[in-house]
This record gives structure tokens, sequence and C-alpha cells, in this order.
């Protein structure tokens, strides 16, 4: 585990914040460099740093995703019957191990991590080194043959993803593509805004949640609405996490039949 390294983080000292979630931003003070400002969306620019993420997030936001989706998957076991230390996990938009390390915590029998930024893997190798079995830097709205099969051949029977849904960060594409990797009866577990949720909501990843939620193709175990992070003011960001079992994989067309994009 990385040593904790203490870094001067300054939020905007102004009230102006009319700005959506993927546009906060904070500045970044370090030793003999100018300040810098770095939005929370730049995982890359955060992920370089070492320690920043878990600073930003964890210690001064209080996020409590990973914790709180998994106990939400291990609910959804809880009835049937079965153990959270067997499963065999997919961590899409597993980004530097925070949720991953949630899961080794339980024991989880394999554990894959996907993430589309090179600096997501860097700074898990860095921090985390021996925490996935296996670690892609893949984009999975564009897959190649090979690396599918090599990614199926591990055999998961589980798909978590944490923080990492409707900001354009994993396109519905990519979290359909990891949804039909996994075992035809697995278990999924994700959590997503609370806003995203809502009927005025006609984003392309809120439709396909949506959708997903009601369809034949997924069997929703457990919804639990609850405090993902505090925003900079120190207001409550509020979403749901999820988690059910696969029914059976999702057609190519279905995202096209339902207008998802």
């Amino acid at each position: 585990m990385h040593q904790k390294i203490k870094h001067r983080i300054q939020f905007p000292k102004d009230k102006f914040y009319n700005l959506e979630q993927d546009e906060t931003y904070f500045y970044l003070q370090r030793a003999g460099q100018p300040r810098k400002k770095i939005r929370f969306h730049d995982y890359g620019e955060i992920y370089r740093v070492q320690g920043l993420y878990e600073q930003l997030f964890y210690d001064r936001l209080k996020c409590q995703s990973p914790s709180k989706v998994t106990a939400i998957l291990q609910s959804a076991l809880d009835q049937s019957e079965e153990n959270l230390s067997e499963l065999r996990v997919l961590d899409l938009g597993a980004g530097n191990g925070m949720m991953g390390e949630e899961l080794k915590k339980h024991g989880v029998s394999r554990l894959v991590g996907v993430d589309i930024i090179q600096e997501a893997h860097d700074a898990t190798i860095r921090d985390r080194p021996d925490l996935y079995d296996a670690y892609y830097v893949e984009d999975f709205t564009n897959l190649n043959d090979d690396i599918r099969e090599e990614i199926t051949a591990w055999q998961c029977d589980c798909m978590t993803t944490v923080a990492a849904l409707g900001f354009g960060d994993i396109p519905p594409g990519a979290f359909i593509e990891a949804f039909n990797i996994i075992d035809s009866k697995g278990w999924v577990a994700f959590n997503i805004k609370e806003t995203f949720m809502d009927q005025s909501d006609e984003s392309g990843f809120s439709k396909l949640i949506r959708e997903l939620i009601f369809s034949e193709y997924l069997r929703v175990y457990r919804i639990e609405r609850y405090r993902h992070r505090l925003s900079i003011e120190g207001q409550p960001l509020y979403y749901y996490a999820v988690a059910g079992r696969k029914r059976s994989d999702v057609p190519l067309d279905f995202m096209r039949a339902k207008a998802i994009s």
C-alpha cells in the first residue's frame, strides 16, 4: 500500500457554483510549482499525482460509493445464498483500484480491472500492485476479438462499476459490452447519479439504465439511494446503488431499438 502523501488542495472560494458535477474543479499547489487548476473529471491528471485522488474524493469529500456498492452486492447475494468470496469480478472503470480494494477485503476469487486511460492502470500498479489478477487498458466501445476472448477467458460472473457512469466516462455501448462478457447468470452492481433515473434525463446512459432495469435482461435485487459524497460546498450528492442478476446477454440492436446513443 502506498505511503500517505498530503497535498495542498484548494476549492474555489466564491459560491458561484452552478457548474455540473463533471465541470467542478479544484486547485493543486505543489512545492516550487505554479498553482494548477484541475477538473474533477480530469482523471488522468489526478491519477498521475500519488494519493491525490484518495485525498480529494475520500478524505475531503467523504466518498463512500465503493463500500456502499459492495454492501448492495452482498445484500443481493444474500438473497440467493451465494458468497461474494466466490465471485470472479470484472471491475469496469476500475480507475486506481478503490472499488477493487473494497472487493478484495471480501476475498473475491478473481479480480479483473478495465479502464480506458493508461494513467489509471499506472496508478494502480504504483499504489496497489498486487490488487488485480489482470488489468486491461481498453476502449470497450471498440474491443477487438482477441482481447474480448482473453477477457472472456477469465470467466467473470460479476461486473461492478462505481462512480464512472453517466458523465461520458463510460458510454452505454461499453457498459453493454462488459455486461455481455460476464456469465449469462452473472451478478451486476453499479451506482448512478440520482437525476439519471428521472424520465426527463434524455442522456444515453440514463435511458440505458432505465430501459435495462425494466428489461428481461436484468433482474434487479436491490436499489438504494445513498450519499455518494459531498460537493465542494459541503452539500450531499445522492446516487442510487443498484445490484441485480443478469438473465441473458443484451442483443446488439437493443440500444438502437430504444434510441440510445
